[in-house]
């Protein structure tokens, strides 16, 4: 008797990869719904259920094997991280970054705006006193940069980050 590679080493191996690319698809393609893409979401769907369906329709042809259950597991257990490296790699989009500070913010925002960041910036009474609020809309690619530049003046800062879903005007 053979050892049958195709069946026991091949198709699972494909089942497993087949799920990291359709959950990797699909993980992005609910990201790009949340943030409006209306074309490339759709577009993206048709993918991740074809390479479903390729996958499901192996597995229902061979119900009698279980470790095809395990590939198909752990691919969309896989799939899932991988699509959201993914989304972070590409950082698609805009966030909201709101800075409170006790320190005083001059020197940071002198800094953000030589960086080219938009800035608004207000006193507040918070409560332990006087604080600085700091506020910027961002693309998230550049996200890492202004946190950076944060880190440098003020790293005991407080800050927050939002997604922001759509933007008018900015410099």
């Amino acid at each position: 008797m053979q050892f049958d590679y195709w069946g026991i080493i091949v198709v699972p191996l494909l089942i497993f990869l087949a799920r990291i690319g359709d959950v990797s698809i699909g993980t992005i393609r609910i990201i790009f719904v949340s943030k409006g893409y209306r074309y490339l979401a759709p577009l993206l769907g048709f993918f991740e259920v074809f390479i479903w369906l390729l996958a499901m329709t192996k597995i229902l042809q061979n119900l009698d094997r279980w470790y095809y259950y395990l590939a198909y597991c752990a691919g969309f257990t896989t799939g899932n991280y991988i699509g959201i490296l993914l989304e972070e790699k590409i950082a698609i989009g805009y966030a909201t970054l709101r800075l409170i500070t006790k320190k005083p913010a001059h020197d940071l925002i002198k800094a953000m705006q030589n960086h080219g960041f938009g800035v608004t910036y207000q006193p507040a009474e918070g409560s332990t006193g006087l604080v600085h609020v700091v506020y910027t809309i961002v693309k998230r690619s550049e996200l890492n940069s202004v946190i950076q530049l944060i880190n440098e003046f003020n790293p005991r800062a407080f800050y927050t980050v939002e997604e922001v879903k759509f933007v008018k005007q900015g410099i």
